[in-house]
């Protein structure tokens, strides 16, 4: 779906996955206006292709362009792309234990522009891919670093969207974890590095005395 300022969200189409053309200004690549969302679809017991909660997701993707200034999305046109690329490419959805339909919506800035200012022009994508465990140990128990040199977010700042600057301020963080053979970084508090924010790619939960 592509954006105008004149036009608004206009041409949704599916087209077959491949590569597209932009131009070396684009404003995605130099200001960073850009966002994303990943969820999950599933087959039933009935062989039916169900998604979890979408509608949260899609409230949260228009969360995230609030922040950085990219136009609203129609809620509804999003369902309804998501469902028919689904319904199309359903049989991508694989059915062994612990994999799913991996869908990821993403809006970039596309405005051949070079200065400092929210883009005029945007597109919007959906693509798919079959996936399985996202750790190599599946579903086991995996080791947690926590650093209190860095810091993933801040208040006032962008911690609550999904837009690649936020998943590039962690790479630094989780290489270093790595190397010392923990699989994710645990965040804390970026005022004084002693309370619990979050867990880069997982929800994390504490058992305090039973």
């Amino acid at each position: 779906v592509d954006y105008d300022i004149d036009k608004g969200w206009y041409d949704p189409r599916i087209v077959p996955y491949g590569p597209i053309e932009v131009e070396p200004s684009c404003m995605v690549f130099h200001y960073g206006q850009s966002i994303f969302e990943g969820m999950k679809a599933y087959l039933n017991k009935d062989g039916e292709a169900v998604a979890y909660r979408p509608f949260a997701n899609i409230k949260r993707l228009n969360r995230s362009a609030e922040r950085l200034c990219i136009p609203q999305l129609d809620e509804n046109l999003v369902w309804e792309a998501l469902r028919k690329l689904i319904e199309i490419d359903k049989d991508w959805i694989p059915k062994a234990e612990g994999t799913s339909l991996y869908i990821r919506p993403f809006v970039i800035a596309t405005e051949p522009h070079l200065g400092v200012r929210p883009s005029h022009t945007y597109k919007f994508f959906i693509i798919l891919s079959p996936v399985g465990a996202y750790y190599k140990e599946g579903l086991k128990p995996v080791k947690i670093y926590v650093t209190d040199k860095y810091i993933r977010a801040a208040e006032g700042g962008m911690g609550f969207t999904k837009t690649g600057g936020n998943y590039a301020i962690s790479l630094y963080a989780a290489e270093e974890a790595q190397k010392k053979g923990y699989t994710q970084v645990l965040w804390l508090d970026a005022k004084e590095h002693k309370y619990v924010e979050e867990v880069g790619t997982m929800n994390i939960f504490f058992k305090i005395n039973n």
